[in-house]
């Protein structure tokens, strides 16, 4: 079932979030350094990344109302976090990467009780079917597993049909198939409008979800983009695997390429423009009459860019379900 367009004067915002010159400082510590940040309202997933100590957590405080900031200044759907924080929390769904629940009650009661914390909320049997708990309505919160205690803490963020959701780390320690009903849950709020900010460790997960990409580094935005874009902006080279049948000199294969070697039947180059190299390889092909058996490319990832802007010490966390 789908959530009703939201309503307030959000609807009429020009930005879900705006930020100038934001700095926040701990003592001698400067957690952000002069941040500048604009994020549309509307549909979109905008993921948020950073390794630890990068300031994402004292930004999304500050956004939230959490923390004041040290000097600079943060609007949220144009309402100041410090001066407007009441109202502010009745337009905007947060949930927390660690949700604090009362095991001994059940979902439904759970609900109700946050329900209560708003002016206006969405149906409880709606917002159920949505997170596909309806049949949990009536379980201990104790009872529920890792996926469906982040799908409850999904559901307490929309209770109050929020235009701005801010998300911190919601898949993690998920296993593979409750990681994708949750990815399946924020594709469906951005297809509702609303705007979602993501801040999470799994870079894949970024990559295929969001549609704009902000990363952090010593308190600063290092880059800004569609993931397409900042894959174009790396130093990156892709693979090529290949596989042939013929006696050919695979260091004449695919001749803008690196060869690098072989792992068991297939040949593996390096090339940094990957569909000159798949022409060039064809052409030798169909020179030396040699037939091509099989054909794998891997291109960089999100992974790659944010190394190449963070470093090798700011490394992801694997994202295997449980490491």
């Amino acid at each position: 079932m789908a959530l009703r367009p939201p309503v307030g004067d959000h609807r009429l915002t020009m930005f879900a979030i705006e930020t100038r010159a934001l700095r926040k400082d701990y003592g001698p510590v400067c957690a952000l350094r002069g941040v500048d940040l604009t994020i549309d309202t509307g549909g979109q997933i905008v993921g948020l990344l950073g390794p630890n100590g990068a300031g994402k957590t004292t930004l999304v405080e500050i956004l939230e109302g959490l923390r004041q900031p040290s000097s600079g200044s943060a609007r949220v759907l144009s309402l100041d976090p410090q001066r407007a924080a009441a109202t502010l929390r009745t337009q905007i769904g947060v949930q927390l990467q660690n949700t604090a629940f009362v095991p001994e009650l059940t979902v439904v009661e759970t609900l109700r009780l946050y329900a209560a914390f708003y002016p206006r909320s969405l149906p409880l049997a709606e917002i159920l079917s949505m997170v596909d708990l309806a049949d949990k309505a009536r379980a201990l919160v104790g009872t529920l597993s890792g996926g469906q205690k982040q799908r409850l803490a999904l559901a307490m963020a929309m209770l109050h049909d929020p235009a701005l959701l801010i998300l911190d780390e919601p898949t993690t320690g998920l296993d593979p198939i409750a990681r994708r009903q949750i990815h399946d849950l924020l594709r469906m709020l951005r297809r509702q409008g609303r705007t979602v900010l993501l801040s999470s460790h799994y870079l894949d997960e970024i990559e295929a979800l969001a549609d704009r990409v902000i990363i952090l580094s010593a308190g600063q935005v290092v880059a800004d983009g569609t993931p397409l874009e900042l894959l174009a902006c790396g130093a990156g080279a892709s693979t090529l695997w290949v596989a042939v049948a013929g006696s050919i000199d695979p260091t004449r294969l695919i001749p803008g390429a690196s060869f690098e070697g072989s792992d068991g039947a297939l040949l593996r180059y390096s090339t940094a423009d990957s569909t000159l190299a798949i022409l060039e390889l064809a052409e030798t092909l169909r020179t030396s009459g040699a037939r091509l058996e099989d054909l794998r490319l891997k291109r960089p990832s999100l992974e790659d860019v944010y190394l190449e802007l963070v470093g090798p010490a700011a490394a992801p966390a694997p994202t295997h379900a449980g490491e």
